[in-house]
């Protein structure tokens, strides 16, 4: 085993940033490296960067696929999973705030050659292509928690969204994320562009002011076409706003088959590359889609009626567990080892059977 060499730096264009985690670290004090732009009237920026282990980057042989977990405290069992699937290789954590609160307790949990943190707080430390370029070298990326819509604001339409897309589709590596992270990892999105909707508001308006949605032009993975995700979810009753968001793409995208994963905290859905999932944890994962049709009445300033016989929105929750429970197969969306129900709204009011 190398001995762990933990540092943070302040670094231009030849370094980067990527973070996100659940855990609530104390920033230690970064070093910081002066460097400027060939241009001396406009310096580059610098990127803040935390590193453990060897910096020297290696080639391994990796394990495509996705990691959605919940938020509040990592689920250690999943990450385990996470990190073995680097084979050894460079771990990346991406985030746009916090500090180096993933880098150790990666590190000491599976045996990799470095994990490193990269700060990605501007759209001018995104398309960095120092940045970018550790990015693509990693052998799994992990978005840690923190504002979806600084990550939409940040890194969409930039060089670091183009090297997450290259990870997931032609490296073939493990990425995903926490809470914020997770959030974004759908091909349709919740943006939180104006703030964080509840159920109440988003079942009373499926168009409140809060309620964005962005669709196919941030984050792309097979699995997770026609896909919304959500977290903290039982947690902070957001199984609401997550049937509103359905509702929406089906009336506002014309999309005629929709589906939502949503995870609770200290809860993650682990999907292998051939798609199939389990979920690890303690509390549970639910993945909706809509029966036929859409909803009866999904209009602005108007409460939400997606009733179809109570039978609007089939339902399946798999318990976590330490080693993964249930199964869950992203291909064809179809489960096992966990309980189906159905959720239907009537005139704002969201109901079960």
């Amino acid at each position: 085993m190398k001995q762990p060499v933990h540092f943070p730096v302040i670094l231009a264009a030849t370094m980067f940033l990527f973070a996100g985690c659940a855990k609530q670290p104390i920033a230690p004090q970064p070093a910081a490296v002066e460097t400027t732009s060939a241009t001396a009237q406009k310096p580059a920026p610098s990127v803040v960067t935390y590193l453990t282990g060897d910096a020297a980057d290696v080639t391994t042989t990796t394990s495509g696929g996705l990691i959605l977990m919940g938020g509040s405290t990592d689920v250690d069992a999943a990450i385990a999973w996470f990190l073995q699937r680097a084979g050894g290789g460079d771990v990346v954590v991406i985030r746009s705030s916090g500090a180096d609160g993933y880098n150790q307790y990666m590190y000491d949990m599976v045996g990799v050659n470095s994990v490193e943190t990269i700060m990605i707080d501007s759209r001018a430390k995104a398309d960095l292509a120092s940045v970018t370029q550790k990015i693509r070298n990693a052998e799994a990326l992990f978005i840690a928690g923190g504002d979806q819509w600084d990550y939409v604001n940040y890194w969409k339409n930039s060089g670091t969204e183009d090297a997450i897309n290259y990870l997931i589709n032609t490296k073939n590596v493990t990425v995903g994320g926490t809470s914020a992270g997770l959030a974004i990892m759908g091909s349709v999105y919740y943006s939180g562009q104006t703030g964080s909707v509840t159920s109440a508001q988003a079942l009373a308006n499926p168009y409140n002011k809060y309620s964005t949605l962005g669709r196919n032009d941030f984050v792309s993975s097979a699995f997770l076409q026609n896909t919304i995700t959500d977290s903290h979810y039982s947690q902070r009753t957001r199984q609401g706003r997550h049937i509103s968001f359905l509702a929406r793409m089906m009336k506002d995208f014309n999309y005629t088959t929709i589906k939502g994963i949503g995870v609770d905290e200290q809860t993650a859905v682990c999907i292998d590359g051939a798609g199939v999932g389990k979920v690890f944890g303690i509390n549970k994962a639910y993945f909706i889609q809509n029966e036929s049709l859409g909803p009866e009445t999904c209009i602005s300033g108007t409460p939400l009626t997606w009733n179809r016989n109570a039978l609007a929105v089939k339902a399946y929750s798999i318990d976590g567990s330490s080693t993964g429970n249930g199964s869950f197969n992203a291909t064809n969306w179809t489960f096992s080892g966990g309980t189906a129900f159905h959720y239907y709204v009537n005139n704002g009011t969201l109901s079960t059977n």
